[in-house]
């Protein structure tokens, strides 16, 4: 079976010769849920415009679900939802007219029973009569989420979907792209909410200055990339590391009484318990122990920075 999404050696140079995306490979699994991450300027929504077929790309090859988005523009970009990051619409339509026009660009037949369910699934129902200016900045990306899947697309992009959205909602909104995948759509979205990704994504790619450095499953990169850190509260503050305990390269903390071990999440325990046993040879007794792990964005970010 093809991917959703398949992106072959893409290269996109602009007129001013700014290379904004060098040598892409990318291939998005029917039905997943993928997190593009990137810092500012790293290519995110180039990446998803030349997709989409909004930019057109130097080179390279971008099947959708087996159409080629240059060559097959028409079927490619039937297959596509977009969520785009500006709220692009006609402030004084309807909710209702304003889904309904953007499910008639696509060629598609008049189907209310299909819009009104996009509108209550996506809270909206009783927003259905009001003219968009009128509605809060949340519900008008609820909105521009209804305009992509008003023609029933297999694949849906989401360029920074909870942008500017409070707490609540964008957690409402979580529930509303989790039941999307559920029904078979396939999810890419790019975000700058690293808790988002770390909550929704199948799968995480990352991408700096063009490159796609990294695409890896989500819960592989934190147990191959995430470190772990064991923190012994000590029943007695020291004012350095004994020697003994130097090949384990603690860190003592500011105020004396924190012992600091940090090692890598696959590794096994054998470390920890050899540490345990020096402590106590070391006479150093303590009363607590936490463990805790890296997070997604503490490895997005030392990911990143290695690439500066």
């Amino acid at each position: 079976m093809s991917s959703a999404i398949s992106v072959s050696n893409l290269h996109k140079t602009y007129d001013s010769g700014f290379e904004a995306l060098k040598n892409i490979n990318l291939d998005i699994h029917h039905g997943e849920i993928f997190a593009l991450l990137g810092p500012n300027g790293a290519g995110k929504t180039t990446l998803i415009s030349t997709i989409c077929g909004i930019v057109n790309p130097t080179s390279g090859t971008i099947l959708a679900d087996g159409h080629d988005i240059q060559k097959d523009y028409r079927a490619a970009r039937t297959k596509i939802g977009l969520v785009p990051q500006e709220l692009t619409t006609d402030a004084f339509e309807t909710v209702w007219n304003t889904v309904s026009f953007s499910r008639g660009l696509f060629g598609k037949p008049s189907k209310p029973s299909h819009i009104e369910k996009i509108l209550k699934d996506l809270s909206l129902w009783d927003k259905k009569d009001n003219r968009i200016i009128t509605l809060s900045g949340g519900m008008k990306r609820r909105v521009m989420i209804a305009k992509a899947l008003s023609h029933e697309p297999e694949i849906l992009f989401l360029d920074e979907p909870t942008a500017g959205v409070d707490v609540e909602l964008r957690r409402d909104m979580w529930n509303v792209v989790r039941a999307l995948r559920e029904s078979g759509v396939t999810i890419i979205l790019t975000t700058h909410y690293i808790e988002e990704a770390e909550q929704m994504a199948d799968r995480i790619g990352v991408i700096s200055k063009g490159e796609i450095i990294l695409v890896e499953e989500k819960h592989e990169l934190m147990r191959s990339l995430g470190k772990k850190q064991l923190r012994l509260h000590l029943q007695e503050e020291h004012s350095a590391v004994p020697d003994t305990l130097a090949k384990y390269g603690l860190e003592l903390a500011a105020s004396g009484s924190e012992l600091i071990y940090s090692y890598d999440a696959h590794e096994d325990k054998t470390g920890i318990a050899s540490l345990l046993k020096d402590l106590d040879k070391a006479g150093i007794g303590f009363n607590d122990i936490q463990t805790k792990q890296s997070s997604l964005e503490e490895i997005f970010v030392n990911l990143v920075r290695e690439r500066k």
